[in-house]
């Protein structure tokens, strides 16, 4: 089948740093080449691929400073994408709304994965405009603002099997793995180490609309002795850094699409105390593969049960939902339902997919 996957321009494909959206298409870039398929990608110069790659910015937008608009950037990539289109089967789009007018007007085959967060009151009348738009969710949480658009499927976002590795734990720690801003809510995992007395390392970034939250609200509570604050780490640096950790924290205090870091300390064996947003009950299996919290108090308690869980049974669990090849078959299960009837469903079930009608 040949393929195009539209990322966007952010960060490089996979990310050199932070970037949750961009690391999911290289995942899936590389798994459907890796099948055989013909697969383009289009994405930031800078970007690192085994498919064809159609560069639509120099590099990736977030660490340059000669980008003004990105918005711009991102419509010449749309219009290079339009003017390939009839090479591809079909087009998988990443970028969220940002090609429904073209797309609209060419009646290509494509389906767009939603990434982010749907609950804006803005995309209330975007999606009643542009409702016949074929859309992925990465959880059924997600959809619960938008349950009236479109939905052809629902695929939970995979790891490669063999990309981090399992930890002992051996560091007892606590773990931070993400961005500091006010929904990530790093001051609970903070609150967390003070209370219990553990040990807490963050790694996280600061985006520049996140900074004054961090000068003022978190960078007083770094100074605390129990915590380590390390700063933004590489994905090479992550099997360490959650592989060590006794638990790591998933503090959130919004309606979380997916949550990878999740899914990446599954993947090392380390088990994750996650607070009860979004999609946490859908990603983490309680006794398992983490304990799921409504407080720092229930945190506290939930503390010790987490350090003593079985890190190959969590493993497992990754193994079994969880992995970058299972994504990938759901994915095409849903490219060749769409290019046969454009009726077919697939919904990521636990470890199984099945295409429902």
């Amino acid at each position: 089948m040949k393929i195009a996957q539209v990322a966007p321009l952010y960060e490089s494909v996979p990310p050199k740093l932070y970037g949750g959206t961009e690391r999911v298409v290289s995942y899936l870039t590389e798994e459907l080449v890796a099948e055989g398929h013909d697969v383009t990608l289009f994405a930031s110069g800078d970007s690192e691929t085994t498919a064809r790659l159609v560069p639509g910015s120099e590099s990736s937008l977030r660490l340059s400073k000669r980008c003004i608009d990105p918005l711009a950037v991102h419509y010449v990539m749309l219009q290079e994408v339009m003017e390939q289109a009839e090479e591809f089967d079909i087009i998988h789009f990443h970028v969220d709304y940002l090609h429904f007018p073209l797309t609209r007007i060419a009646r290509l085959p494509h389906i767009t994965t939603l990434h982010g967060r749907l609950d804006l009151p803005d995309l209330v009348p975007l999606y009643k405009k542009f409702q016949e738009m074929p859309v992925v969710s990465i959880s059924k949480s997600q959809r619960q603002p938008l349950r009236w658009v479109n939905w052809v499927g629902n695929v939970y976002h995979g790891l490669p099997a063999d990309g981090l590795l399992m930890g002992d734990g051996s560091g007892k720690y606590l773990a931070f793995l993400g961005r500091i801003c006010p929904e990530k809510r790093v001051d609970r995992a903070i609150e967390l180490a003070v209370q219990t007395s553990m040990p807490l390392k963050v790694a996280a970034k600061v985006d520049p609309a996140d900074r004054e939250y961090y000068e003022y609200k978190i960078k007083p509570l770094l100074a605390a002795p129990q915590v380590e604050y390390i700063g933004e780490i590489a994905e090479h640096e992550k099997s360490e850094f959650l592989g060590n950790a006794w638990a790591h924290i998933f503090p959130i205090d919004w309606p979380e699409p997916f949550g990878l870091t999740m899914v990446e300390a599954m993947a090392c064996g380390t088990p994750t105390i996650a607070f009860n947003c979004g999609s946490v009950p859908e990603v983490i299996k309680p006794g398992v593969s983490g304990l799921i919290v409504r407080s720092v108090a229930e945190a506290v308690n939930a503390l010790e049960e987490a350090c003593t869980m079985d890190r190959a049974a969590c493993r497992r669990e990754f193994e079994k939902r969880f992995t970058a090849s299972r994504m990938a078959r759901d994915y095409v299960n849903l490219y060749e339902g769409i290019l046969s009837e454009g009726s077919v469903v697939v919904e990521t079930q636990d470890a199984t997919s099945g295409l429902a009608r």
